[in-house]
């Protein structure tokens, strides 16, 4: 998604700029191509060896400098770069930047990048105070007016000056994950996508239960993809050991769950006003009959525990049996024996639109990994046979054959 693309990098003097070595890092290593340019005060927080070291080319910090490629770094840098983040914003860079002011490298930069109508991310930190004067939130409401500008909301926590509040700057991952928004088409604005991901948990007695292998990546993945893509994501998600932080996307919403029960009530609530159905959750067919209020304990000359299991509702013949016209439903299947018969069994008996089978037989997919080997279903039984490779790009093949 960034492999190739040219990111220009502005840094302003706030004391989060040291912070920026580890976003354009993050850039690079993604493949992207990077320039920085930055006001005269940046430097005093981050080195210029170090921004042109880690970037890989020359910083652009003074209009008029001799070393410069150009004459004018401000015109022919917008006119390479495919987008611009500026990181840190301060409240006086952001108030010129709102003003059209411009008179050092960044500011001229990013006038000419706005004009240009190039996508543009801002995140901006200052003291708390800084951030809620009335001053800063005009120059903010200003730049979000803006069509090609996105403003990234100040995160809360411990500030450099001591206080604690609202001021902080996004963390560069976040700010990484804004940068592949801001570069991906937005073909899923206005959606909205109901995404099932990650095991259930059927209780048995207070420190026991029964549950699967999944790990919840590729369903998280699912949910990255179609955010990215400008989609409203309803994220249902079972109990996982890591869950990607979704910051940069306000339109993602996360309704934690436990039991099968739980995921099925919030998948109904969600369905109605949902276009799309991805259900890759890993759920449990049956729970207990009856979940023991304290913990079961070995009797003396106890050889043996029965435990009955009753069955859970299926949630993607629900959905199924309500989806309205122009609702559509992807589903996966799991399968150890029989694999393509019985997921197209379970695609035409449940209602779904498309299946996507996986294979515990194919080395590197499955639970648990960060790679996944799929064939993709659709109702007419075409199917897409994708190559192993990373869930990521697993989830961006599914949105396009699928949801897009």
């Amino acid at each position: 998604m960034l492999r190739a693309k040219h990111i220009l990098v502005g840094i302003s003097g706030g004391i989060a700029a040291y912070k920026i070595p580890e976003l354009i890092r993050h850039l690079r290593k993604a493949g992207a191509d990077v320039r920085v340019c930055t006001t005269p005060n940046a430097l005093e927080f981050v080195t210029e060896l170090t921004l042109r070291t880690l970037s890989g080319a020359p910083v652009y910090s003074d209009v008029f400098a001799a070393i410069n490629s150009h004459s004018t770094e401000h015109i022919s840098l917008p006119e390479w770069a495919d987008m611009m983040v500026v990181a840190p914003a301060t409240a006086n860079v952001l108030a010129k930047m709102a003003h059209g002011i411009a008179d050092d490298a960044l500011t001229t930069t990013f006038c000419t990048t706005l004009g240009a109508g190039k996508p543009i991310v801002i995140a901006p930190a200052m003291n708390d105070n800084m951030y809620n004067s009335p001053a800063t939130q005009a120059s903010l409401n200003t730049l979000r007016s803006w069509a090609n500008v996105r403003v990234l909301d100040c995160a809360e926590g411990e500030l450099a000056c001591g206080t604690s509040g609202k001021g902080r700057m996004q963390e560069p991952d976040v700010i990484a994950e804004a940068v592949r928004q801001s570069l991906t088409p937005q073909d899923l604005l206005g959606r909205h996508v109901l995404i099932t991901a990650g095991p259930t948990r059927e209780k048995i007695d207070p420190v026991r239960y029964i549950s699967n292998y999944s790990s919840g990546k590729m369903g998280t993945a699912l949910a990255l993809a179609c955010a990215r893509r400008g989609a409203h994501v309803t994220l249902i998600a079972g109990p996982m050991r890591v869950m990607p932080d979704f910051t940069a996307y306000p339109l993602v919403n996360v309704v934690h769950v436990e039991s099968a029960r739980e995921m099925h009530e919030a998948a109904l609530a969600a369905w109605p006003t949902a276009d799309t159905a991805v259900l890759c959750a890993a759920v449990a067919d049956f729970a207990p009959a009856e979940t023991a209020p304290e913990k079961l304990k070995k009797q003396p000359g106890q050889t043996e525990m029965l435990l009955r299991l009753t069955l859970n509702p299926d949630i993607a013949a629900a959905l199924g049996g309500s989806k309205r016209t122009g609702q559509r439903i992807i589903g996966f299947a799991l399968e150890t024996q029989n694999e393509e018969a019985n997921a197209l069994r379970k695609m035409h008996d449940k209602g779904l639109d498309f299946i996507v089978l996986n294979s515990l037989q194919d080395a590197g997919a499955g639970f648990g990994t960060d790679t996944n080997k799929v064939t993709i279903y659709a109702l007419s039984e075409q199917k897409r046979t994708l190559p192993l490779m990373s869930k990521q790009a697993v989830a961006e093949q599914i949105v396009s054959a699928c949801i897009s």
